[in-house]
This record gives C-alpha cells, structure tokens and sequence, in this order.
C-alpha cells in the first residue's frame, strides 16, 4: 500500500509559532476583509504590532503576547516581552492589560498574588499603566498563562517597523542570542541539572532575564537617537535564524550574515548545546535586529556601549532574490529555518 501524505487541511500543527506560509495564508484571507483606514499597519508576517490612526500628532500601537514557557516570574515577562514589541516601532508603551488563566484544582490566592505583584513592578519600571484585563480559574489549563496586550504611543514622524530595511543597509543585533532560552531552561529543567552545572552558573543563566535582560525598550531608544534606524526587529520564538527571515519578509529583501560575527554568550550557548539544541533556533529575547544607514552603524554601536550594552554588526540587507544566507568558516550557504524553537524540544 502506497503511503499517502496528510492534506494541508489535517496536518497536525506542532507546538510554538504557527508556520510561515499558512499563518500568511490566514492573515491574507481574514483580515484583510476586515481592515480600515485607520490600521496604518496590520498583521502580516515580521510586523511586531499594529499601528492605529487615532487622530492627532502620534500613532497609536497595540500588541497581544502570551507567556506559556514559564511559571516563575511571568508577570515580569509579561510587561518586558509586549513593551519590547513597542518599542521596536520606535514608541513608548504606556498602557498593560492582560488576561490570566491559572489551572484548576492547582492554584492558590498566593500564585494569582505573586502574579499581580510581578505586572505592578515591572509596570512601575516602565512608567507602564496597568490598567485591566481578566483573571480565572479555568478548565484544561495545566499550568498558569498569562495573556499580555500592550498599547503605546508613536509620534508619527518617528514611527519604525520592521517593514523598512533597504539594501545595502548594514544588520546589527543587540546583547547575544538565546539568552531567554538559557534562563527558561535554567529555571524549567532546574532538577535534571542540578550536579551537571556549578549553582553560580545556573544562577547566571537564571538571572538573564534580568542581566543584560530580556527588554529592549532601552537598546531601541538609543539607536534611534544616535543614527538613521530603517527597521527594527524583536527576535523571539525559532531565535535569532526566525527573526532574520521575519525581517526580510516583512522588507521584501534578502540578507547575508557573517556567522562569526553574531554575539554569542558562552553560558547559554553550553547550556544548550549539553541538550543537542542549537542557539541560532532558541528563543531569543533580550536582543534586538536592527537594519541601519551604514554610514550610522559605528555610531549607533558606541552609544550602545556607552550605556552598557553590547551590540556588533552581524551583517548586510541584500537583494531579495539572493534570500537570507549566512557565511560560516568562509563558506555560503543558506541560513537553517527553524519552524518550531528549540527549547520546544525539551517541553
């Protein structure tokens, strides 16, 4: 008997972000019919947030992220992960809903408390509102989720999307890859490591998402203010590989990387190579893609160092024909896609 292989509309859909080609697919068949004049930008692959036309001087952008890979600290991630979608846009965020689900039969007032009380602090940070949402206890949910959306200001003049990287332009990546990755492993596999690696390394790793950190609202603000930013990019599930191919996409261009050139953190790149996982494909929030005038690109970098973080140009925007290649001890090839991150492997 022949094999046969499963039509597109059985295909199971593996765990993470759902693929490429038929999450465009959707965009283009149902929302389209749906928008206005007033969505300046709409959904469509690579575009961080939405951009709103409110009348008045600034544009307004509204992000939805959930947190599902951690339990600890999640109201932190929470307000970092939807702030840094803002602030790729080149806007500040101002207001935070979210919409909690904590398991049946399994939570207490005490972990809705631990939630709250991680929203308000790194809302305090932020000189963030948080202004609303929704919270329950719901069936068939196995551990606690929360759902964040995130509305900011742009001045229109100001306004940056991942849509605008030009050839020729030069790519520039902030901090060092997989550095969520490392930190969720470190605090999810906690017990299967205890022994493998020293208590001050796990705490390193554990401690990313605060040191260098997991928001970019910071990295975005400066490179704006220290030269001519084209596009903006917030790598996150699928890695550093993901967010280069969501950037070209979105600015309908190719790129190639110099693979020795891409900052790498000795901790999270051990981390995950002791579990076969490869860091270019792992989550990785806290850095930030940027397509700068190349002219700008050595300024933008000192005053990224001046503030303490690390960046380096990892590369150039090419013809959109040539696609999204990298160059790897002196050889071309074709960046590796990865349709599910990496740390999906181990959950």
């Amino acid at each position: 008997q022949p094999v046969t292989r499963p039509s597109p509309d059985r295909k199971k859909l593996p765990v993470g972000k759902i693929p490429l080609k038929f999450l465009s697919r959707l965009l283009k068949r149902y929302s389209a019919p749906t928008l206005t004049r007033s969505v300046v930008i709409g959904p469509s692959i690579g575009i961080d947030c939405a951009v709103l036309d409110c009348g008045g001087k600034k544009f307004l952008l509204a992000k939805t992220d959930p947190i599902t890979f951690v339990v600890e600290d999640m109201g932190f991630y929470a307000i970092h992960i939807n702030a840094t979608d803002i602030a790729v846009m080149g806007g500040t965020p101002r207001w935070f809903l979210s919409t909690v689900l904590l398991p049946e039969g399994r939570a207490a007032q005490r972990d809705a408390e631990r939630i709250f009380a991680g929203i308000s602090r790194a809302c305090l940070q932020l000189g963030v509102s948080f202004c609303g949402g929704h919270t329950e206890v719901a069936r068939g949910v196995e551990r606690p989720v929360i759902v964040g959306q995130m509305l900011g200001t742009v001045p229109r003049k100001r306004l940056v999307s991942s849509a605008g990287g030009r050839r020729n332009d030069d790519i520039i990546l902030t901090k060092g890859i997989a550095l969520e990755a490392a930190s969720i492993i470190a605090r999810e596999k906690a017990g299967a490591l205890k022994g493998v690696f020293s208590e001050g390394f796990m705490k390193k790793c554990r401690g990313f998402v605060r040191n260098p950190g997991i928001s970019v609202v910071k990295d975005a603000r400066i490179a704006l203010n220290k030269g001519r930013v084209h596009a903006m990019h917030d790598p996150t599930e699928g890695g550093l590989s993901a967010g280069l191919y969501e950037l070209a996409i979105a600015s309908n261009v190719g790129m190639l990387i110099e693979g020795d050139n891409i900052p790498l953190v000795p901790e999270s790149v051990e981390l995950l190579w002791y579990f076969g996982l490869d860091p270019m494909g792992a989550i990785a929030s806290g850095a930030l893609l940027l397509t700068v005038d190349p002219r700008d690109t050595g300024r933008i970098i000192a005053g990224l160092k001046e503030s303490g973080i690390k960046s380096a140009r990892i590369g150039s925007v090419t013809d959109k024909r040539k696609g999204v290649r990298i160059i790897e001890a002196g050889k071309e090839k074709r960046l590796k896609f990865y349709e599910r991150d990496e740390i999906t492997r181990l959950f």
